[in-house]
């Protein structure tokens, strides 16, 4: 099993916006994004920084609360759109 690819908030925030996600507003913690599906709506703050994010904070991001886009939709959203 391979790991998280390293990527700063800046680089998801770009990557998510690319593949519908809606930039709702900014927050004290970063910016809120949000992406409706059939069963309900999606919202994720994704901090604001250059800087690469924690594998843990990524990988909360990435799960089943915030985008359930997983480590493979990652990589798939990557390689679709580049970073």
């Amino acid at each position: 099993m391979s790991s998280l690819p390293a990527i700063s908030g800046k680089k998801l925030i770009k990557l998510l916006a690319k593949d519908g996600w809606i930039n709702k507003r900014k927050t004290t913690h970063g910016i809120s994004l949000y992406k409706k599906h059939k069963d309900r709506t999606r919202v994720t703050i994704i901090p604001n920084k250059s800087d690469d994010l924690p594998k843990g904070t990524l990988s909360a991001i990435l799960g089943p609360k915030q985008t359930n886009i997983g480590r493979e939709g990652l990589e798939e959203l990557i390689d679709k759109y580049g970073i």
